[in-house]
């Protein structure tokens, strides 16, 4: 809030990107080294909460906020596309994206997508020893997100079965 409160102050478009997890082993370290308290949530469901609070703020400072909304959670996915709704945003905004890896919840991808929501897939890029751990982490990550996982399998095969129709 204070970072909005001062894009309002100085007149400029403040890009925020949100993310859960992805930073959590130098967040702690970094809360470690210059003895604060660690940022990061003690639970699922407080992190859940925070970031759809952080959404919530985005939104409501559309006037000075860009945002990215890098998640695979479903619901975070859906509350953000609510917001838009109950703020009269046009679904392509250029200042409001979704962003997921590639290859991992694409059925949130494409139908966001498909209902003309601006959505990026991304790639990590870079040499096999820095790029696996980070993918390690997001597929760790991932499978803990109550019912996605098995959700997204039957997805993939309910495709498999309607493209065998063809």
């Amino acid at each position: 809030q204070q970072q909005i409160q001062k894009a309002h102050e100085n007149g400029y478009l403040l890009g925020l990107k949100f993310v859960r997890g992805a930073y959590m082993e130098k967040e702690r370290d970094r809360a470690r080294k210059y003895g604060y308290a660690s940022p990061i949530h003690p639970d699922k469901a407080s992190t859940d909460r925070a970031f759809n609070e952080a959404l919530k703020i985005s939104i409501e400072n559309m006037d000075v906020t860009s945002i990215f909304c890098g998640t695979h959670n479903e619901e975070s996915c859906l509350y953000l596309t609510q917001l838009m709704q109950e703020r009269d945003i046009n679904k392509n905004n250029n200042n409001i994206w979704f962003s997921q890896l590639y290859g991992m919840s694409d059925h949130i991808s494409f139908n966001l997508a498909m209902n003309g929501y601006n959505v990026a897939k991304y790639i990590p890029y870079g040499p096999v020893k820095n790029v696996m751990p980070y993918l390690i982490r997001r597929a760790e990550e991932n499978t803990s997100v109550a019912g996605q996982t098995s959700r997204e399998l039957r997805l993939l095969q309910k495709e498999i079965e309607r493209r065998k129709l063809r």
